[in-house]
């Protein structure tokens, strides 16, 4: 880790994930500034700096959790009073990049909610954002600001080339998540397999095919996101009436897991769900075979370089 300097570093944590951001200035060596959220008796939110941060590189850690319209409300008031206290730039660190799935028109008069979000950011203030397996890389392409796109892929190379498993195969959900599933099989010495799925609607997929052998291998499904775990548990169905062993994984990096999702999990009996803490896990929606991996470092490293001028591509080679 690059020790930053700390005198002209702020690290400000909103209400969204305050154990991530707790993780990140561990690893970086430096206390979190001392920032105020309360409500107006209306329900307004309200946000104060109780220190001077003019000069300085700001960095706030906000991700889009359960909560995700207060989330992201939180955000755009904080980034407000930063900018106000005359800082020397204000980098947003968002770890779960909300509305990322409205990212094109699929049908006439519909919002592109992925470039709203980009401009609210920054007419808000950001100057940079730091963001996570972004669910369409194009999304980078909406902000007028740097994007340091950061992937939690090192961290799943990590895990499963410890594990040693035999005989591997790491499945795309759909063809958009070919070319991430590809590397990740690269890495870890597997074969590839691609799910070929329509999306009727919003909130509902359809697995049409399976694209490669999966017969007698153990799968490992790799998304960005499981929201309501529909698309995972109608992809096991089909992979395993293609034959696969009953030793199978779940990777993802956002765990959203909203609405039926905690149940489906637990009746697919995966061997393990692998997801990261990009988006912060209440007791109640842990089961037995979930592990998370911190992102902390990763965040931490990608802060560290920002501040001090240095490259953030290093962090993957």
């Amino acid at each position: 880790m690059i020790n930053p300097n700390g005198t002209d570093l702020r690290i400000l944590v909103g209400s969204s994930h305050p154990k991530l951001g707790d993780e990140i200035a561990q690893y970086l060596g430096t206390a979190l500034g001392d920032i105020k959220f309360s409500r107006f008796s209306c329900g307004e939110i309200f946000t104060a700096i109780n220190e001077s941060i003019r000069g300085m590189n700001v960095f706030i850690i906000q991700t889009a959790g359960p909560n995700i319209n207060e989330d992201l409300m939180e955000l755009f008031i904080t980034l407000d009073a930063v900018k106000r206290a005359s800082p020397k730039s204000i980098s947003v660190v968002i770890p779960h990049y909300g509305y990322a799935r409205q990212d094109k028109k699929a049908g006439p008069r519909e919002p592109i909610s992925a470039k709203l979000m980009a401009n609210l950011l920054t007419v808000a203030g950001a100057t940079r954002i730091i963001t996570m397996d972004l669910h369409a890389d194009q999304i980078q392409g909406y902000f007028d600001i740097p994007v340091d796109h950061l992937t939690a892929q090192p961290l799943f190379v990590r895990y499963f080339q410890n594990k040693n498993l035999k005989d591997l195969v790491v499945v795309a959900p759909d063809t958009g998540r070919a070319k991430n599933c590809k590397k990740l099989a690269d890495n870890i010495g597997a074969e590839l397999a691609i799910l070929h799925k329509t999306r009727p609607e919003h909130n509902k997929a359809e697995i049409m095919h399976v694209v490669g052998d999966v017969k007698d291998k153990t799968v490992i499904l790799f998304d960005d996101m499981v929201d309501t775990a529909g698309s995972v548990t109608q992809g096991l169905a089909a992979l395993r009436k293609h034959g696969c062993n009953e030793e199978m994984y779940l990777a993802a990096t956002h765990a959203v897991f909203s609405g039926p999702a905690i149940e489906r999990l637990k009746v697919a009996k995966f061997k393990e769900v692998v997801v990261t803490n990009t988006i912060p896990l209440p007791k109640e929606k842990k089961f037995d075979g979930l592990k998370i991996l911190s992102t902390a470092p990763l965040f931490a490293e990608a802060i560290s370089r920002n501040h001090n001028n240095l490259s953030i591509s290093e962090i993957f080679k």
